[in-house]
């Protein structure tokens, strides 16, 4: 049996066995006593009913009717005179019934008394009822029980809870047996789900549990799986990227730094191919610090200073840094943000963030066509849209736009200089400031990106 289902059931049975033991003990002990006190309270309730017949009629014919009444069930009736001595009797006085009848009290109320109540050690049980004719003591009535009766009485009782003992700790038992399994098979499924997403097997699948705290958690553990599923095959992904990312312009500055060191290489083309170096090794040193910016933001070492910043100065020189980077090949740049709209951001992260924005839409947009850049503030946010005309991002590929060296189109990017990591950096930078990122796009007309911050205007 699994360990925690033998220490479930052995706390189950302990439990439940304390307090059935408790409670039938007490059960038991206030059954004995009141059967016991039945008894008594039967012999002595008889002695008294002899008694009032005599009151009403003491007469020699009474009291042989009465001793034969007696002598024919499994009681004895014993008559004496107010000394002491017996007058009549339905059947054989023993000498046990003599030292009870010497042994009573002097006074003796006129509802009677119980004279011996030890049935566990003694013969009899016995009760006393005086008779009193116009108010003098005219004998005494004593009723005897052998104790033998009262002892089959509670043995028969003692076999009953005894059987019913028994049959509790029978049932008991399945009732364990099933709760048990009922309780632990899904901590031992979770159990066994946890070793084997320890050892690195993801593909664990908990079925539907109860909708409780053990439910909730297997859902957390078919979560937990899926996630790490998801994170080891980015993690590959990762890897792989960062890999091809890294040979292709290793490979190149391999490359052509052998051809140039060559002494018959001519002086342009040795020129030539240290400007392809140095180009990739620029390419190479951008990739390197968005990557260590990436591995900063995981990691939460991430600092974000915000600054109330008047968005429409800061935007305007965003403008005019860039904007001739636009006329040089035939687009226009437009920006559309009103006076008097303010909002919390790092200067220096958020111009990363829109700078990244409109070097995608550049690169990604054909000549004579439109980028604009509209700020506005509605309701105490402020809705920051970068909107070109390019080509468009296909609706299977904007879920994953923001995922590391994730490319929409693989065969440009290069030759656009792109890493993949852009887009990736700027969702993280913009969530750092507690906003959110959007995209909108449609093929052949064009994307909106929508960054919402909180903002407001004076």
């Amino acid at each position: 049996m699994n360990k925690i289902s033998f220490k479930i059931g052995l706390l189950f049975f302990i439990s439940i066995f304390l307090l059935e033991s408790i409670s039938m003990f007490f059960l038991h002990n206030n059954i004995l006593h009141s059967r016991v006190h039945d008894e008594l309270s039967a012999l002595q309730t008889r002695g008294n009913n002899h008694r009032e017949i005599l009151e009403a009629s003491f007469h020699e014919e009474t009291i042989k009717h009465i001793a034969l009444m007696e002598s024919r069930t499994d009681t004895q009736v014993i008559l004496t005179n107010p000394n002491g001595a017996i007058y009549m009797s339905s059947n054989k006085v023993t000498s046990e019934m003599k030292r009870i009848i010497k042994s009573s009290p002097k006074k003796i109320p006129h509802e009677g008394l119980i004279l011996e109540e030890d049935w566990q050690h003694e013969e009899y049980i016995a009760s006393i009822s005086p008779i009193q004719i116009n108010g003098k003591i005219n004998g005494y009535i004593y009723m005897f029980q052998k104790t033998q009766k009262v002892k089959e009485l509670i043995s028969g009782l003692n076999h009953h809870f005894i059987l019913a003992g028994v049959m509790s700790l029978i049932f008991m038992f399945i009732i364990i047996i099933f709760l048990t399994r009922f309780v632990t098979h899904p901590v031992i499924q979770m159990s066994e789900a946890t070793k084997r997403i320890s050892k690195g097997d993801f593909s664990v699948s908990l079925p539907t549990l109860a909708k409780d705290e053990i439910g909730e958690l297997g859902e957390s553990i078919n979560i937990l799986a899926s996630e790490l599923e998801l994170l080891k095959n980015e993690r590959n992904e990762f890897l792989a990227s960062i890999s091809h990312e890294l040979r292709t312009p290793l490979t190149y500055i391999k490359g052509y730094a052998e051809i140039a060191r060559r002494p018959d290489t001519k002086h342009d083309d040795r020129e030539n191919y240290l400007s392809i170096i140095f180009e990739e090794a620029e390419k190479l040193s951008i990739l390197v610090k968005e990557l260590f910016n990436l591995a900063k933001m995981d990691e939460n070492n991430f600092s974000i200073e915000k600054e109330t910043i008047l968005l429409a100065p800061y935007f305007q020189g965003i403008y005019e840094k860039i904007s001739p980077a636009f006329n040089e090949i035939n687009m226009e740049l437009v920006l559309n943000c009103s006076n008097n709209i303010y909002a919390e951001i790092d200067p220096i992260r958020f111009e990363q963030v829109i700078l990244n924005l409109l070097d995608n839409a550049r690169k990604y947009s054909e000549p004579f066509t439109e980028v604009a850049i509209d700020v506005i503030e509605n309701a105490g946010e402020v809705s920051i849209k970068v909107k070109d005309q390019g080509k468009g991002i296909p609706e299977e590929d904007l879920p994953r736009i923001f995922e590391r060296f994730y490319r929409v189109d693989k065969s440009r990017t290069r030759a656009l200089g792109g890493s993949g990591l852009g887009l990736s950096i700027v969702k993280q930078l913009v969530e750092a400031h507690g906003g959110t990122l959007q995209v909108t796009s449609t093929t052949e007309i064009g994307t909106v990106f929508e960054i919402i911050l909180k903002g407001w205007t004076r």
